[in-house]
């Protein structure tokens, strides 16, 4: 399936929409911040404008935003960061609340390739096609700037319900780097079953709950794929939107914070940050 995405994309012609001037950019400041988060806490967040806006297909949601890695003001070359947002799979929950996070990777010195794509509620969007956008947003990563940047190092890293998605695209793509699940949704069959206000509409994205289609949750579910070997799940203990199911029966790598609720991931002010920023630096190497 790989092969094949590649050959396809090998053959289009990746527009680059815009691009900014880099040396124009201001550092930003972020706070810092306790434990356990509200959304609006990363809502509110400032942030830096991407320096390219690439769209991998035809759909006005298949594009990818790009911020270069900058240290001190400088413009550095380290491994490419290839984020997927979350946001219950809902088009409500669109690339932006990731802005400051792609900021704050950026000036820790990351390239970060953030990938947008059709989510329920958008034209095409729910399962397998916004499955299918993920993929093909990670592979037009390794078409941007001549090949600058290619799979074997990169670093694939989802949050929440695009954790779901980067955990499924880590799994068939063994050519990255590596994977790291953010408050990811590694089971989407148990998730589908709860009460809270995402796991609800897990069957509006899946088209039915888990008796109605059997076959196509054992596909979607990370817990019954194969994953990445250079697999990390991060997750804290005080999450409420993703519990953790089962996660040491994925046999890769779990790093558990105390008192870390489900919104510090996506805050560059938070000791979670710091966590996923050590990570990224270990699978860097």
């Amino acid at each position: 399936m790989t092969t094949l995405l590649l050959n396809t994309l090998a053959g289009l012609s990746l527009t680059l929409v815009s691009f900014l001037t880099i040396a124009s950019k201001p550092l930003i400041t972020f706070p810092t911040v306790e434990n356990n988060l509200a959304y609006s806490k990363v809502a509110e967040l400032p942030f830096s404008t991407a320096d390219a806006k690439i769209s991998y297909g035809p759909n006005p949601q298949q594009y990818a935003l790009f911020w270069e890695a900058r240290v001190a003001g400088q413009v550095v070359k380290r491994p490419l960061v290839v984020l997927i947002h979350g946001g219950c799979w809902l088009s409500a929950y669109d690339i932006q609340h990731t802005y400051a996070l792609s900021t704050g990777l950026a000036q820790a010195g990351f390239n970060v390739w953030s990938v947008e794509y059709r989510r329920t509620g958008d034209l095409g969007g729910g399962w397998p096609s916004t499955y299918d956008d993920i993929k093909a947003g990670i592979l037009a990563s390794a078409q941007y700037k001549n090949e600058e940047f290619e799979l074997a190092n990169s670093v694939l890293v989802g949050h929440s319900a695009g954790g779901h998605l980067a955990l499924l695209a880590g799994g068939a793509m063994s050519e990255l780097k590596g994977v790291i699940g953010l408050a990811a949704i590694n089971d989407i069959e148990e998730y589908a079953r709860g009460s809270n206000s995402c796991q609800t509409v897990t069957k509006d994205f899946m088209g039915g709950m888990p008796k109605d289609k059997p076959q196509q949750y054992i596909l979607a579910n990370p817990s019954r794929q194969p994953l990445h070997l250079t697999t990390v799940l991060l997750q804290g203990t005080q999450d409420n939107i993703v519990p953790a199911f089962n996660l040491e029966k994925l046999n890769r790598t779990v790093i558990m914070l105390d008192g870390v609720g489900h919104f510090d991931w996506i805050h560059p002010g938070s000791e979670a940050f710091k966590t996923l920023t050590f990570y990224l630096n270990e699978l860097s190497k």
